[in-house]
């Protein structure tokens, strides 16, 4: 069963490497909405989501949303670290990135779908999930409520 609304973010922690960056730890994100992205490196529609995410952490990172990707292992060949290091450097993935290889994160998020978004607000609960290849597409107007850019007649 997913995550329910007004859920609170699950931590972050357990996680022993990180892409982009040091471990992101749950104080790090204390008073800013939360996006957490989860891919995986053998899914087609994850990778065509990147430069949209990279594109997120341009528009909205510098009003205070923090992104965050947990790569997730569909399968044996995506437990390949530096496979996954290629990959994310081939997109140019900006934002930090958890190898949750033993599905640490993603058991506490209860997720089973890539590509799978989760977005919290600011007192970290959580407002909106989606999954699938029109992730993007549907989350990206819940970003710019939750930022306060549009309201809900806007979108």
């Amino acid at each position: 069963m997913a995550l329910k609304m007004d859920a609170p973010l699950p931590s972050l922690s357990g996680v022993d490497d990180w892409l982009n960056g040091t471990e992101v730890k749950d104080e790090d994100l204390k008073g800013h909405p939360v996006l957490i992205h989860f891919w995986a490196l053998s899914c087609g529609a994850c990778k065509e989501s990147l430069p949209d995410l990279n594109r997120w952490v341009d528009e909205y990172g510098f009003k205070g949303l923090k992104i965050i990707s947990v790569h997730m292992p569909r399968q044996e060949s995506d437990t390949n670290i530096p496979a996954v290091v290629e990959c994310a450097k081939e997109w140019e993935m900006k934002q930090p990135c958890a190898i949750d290889n033993w599905h640490t994160i993603t058991d506490r998020f209860e997720n089973q779908y890539v590509p799978a978004l989760y977005v919290f607000d600011s007192e970290h609960k959580m407002r909106h999930r989606q999954a699938g290849e029109k992730a993007v597409k549907m989350t990206e107007p819940v970003v710019q409520r939750l930022l306060g850019l549009t309201t809900a007649k806007e979108v």
